[in-house]
């Protein structure tokens, strides 16, 4: 989910997205779930996770909502037959509920809005008194090994002129803004930590596809029929650096800010 939308392809980032699929599992687990909940997953993506959420609330509901149509379209299609979930298009700043969720819960998706105060002020006003948000994103330092080969290959003069005044497009925030953004909007935090994590790739292949699909602010800067040439030449110059392992797999090294707080 972003505050600027961009034409994701859904089919390609659904079959690209095992990484965030895994996490998206682990923080599920958190949130101790009893069946009976109404959850708001925030950036629900391809709905792969929105689905997973609904069969651990089966006495309850997930309403969930991203920004791309494509992603929406593609989940309402995939998950027509779970009867106690609903996807909607909707932007993360202006978003509006009232005390309807006992949860809201968001993977991989919040790096991509700037203003975090409307998304929490959102959230609390969705939430019913005493609920909680749980939300992992890319934090302080996320990726900033491979963000640094993007932007070698941006300044080479086979590609510099795409990105005349290209600003960072994505909100990697600190602990403190996040703890200070939390007791501003009315919650109080459980644990806002910094968490390392390796993200894995079958080799360039792999990593190529992870790039061409998540990584849409870089590679949409440039005209399509050069993109490939683009993602190739980032993956390549990446893996100059940092190559396959033994067992045939590329890593990054990610930061997630993960967010637990509760609805005083």
């Amino acid at each position: 989910m972003a505050e600027q939308g961009y034409k994701w392809n859904a089919a390609d980032y659904a079959e690209q997205s095992a990484g965030q699929q895994k996490w998206a599992e682990e923080l599920l687990a958190k949130l101790n779930l009893s069946g009976s909940e109404y959850i708001l997953d925030l950036g629900c993506g391809d709905g792969k996770v929105s689905c997973t959420l609904a069969k651990n609330v089966a006495q309850g509901k997930v309403v969930a909502i991203d920004l791309s149509e494509d992603m929406i379209a593609l989940a309402q299609t995939r998950y027509a037959d779970i009867e106690n979930i609903s996807f909607h298009q909707s932007n993360a700043t202006d978003f509006a509920y009232t005390e309807t969720f006992d949860a809201i819960f968001s993977n991989a998706a919040l790096h991509w809005v700037h203003d975090h105060s409307k998304v929490l002020n959102n959230c609390h006003q969705s939430l019913r008194k005493g609920g909680k948000i749980l939300f992992q994103m890319g934090g302080k330092g996320n990726a900033k090994e491979f963000i640094a080969e993007i932007f070698r290959v941006m300044g080479l003069e086979k590609w510099n002129s795409y990105f005349v005044d290209f600003d960072f497009p994505f909100s990697f925030n600190s602990i403190e803004n996040y703890t200070a953004w939390l007791k501003q909007t009315g919650f109080k935090a459980r644990r806002v930590e910094l968490i390392n994590k390796d993200i894995q790739h079958e080799g360039k292949e792999g990593l190529v596809g992870y790039f061409r699909t998540a990584w849409l602010p870089y590679t949409t800067a440039v005209p399509e029929n050069k993109r490939e040439e683009f993602i190739n030449d980032v993956v390549d110059c990446y893996l100059e650096t940092y190559p396959v392992d033994c067992h045939g797999y590329t890593h990054i090294n990610m930061v997630r800010l993960e967010v637990e707080a509760i609805k005083i």
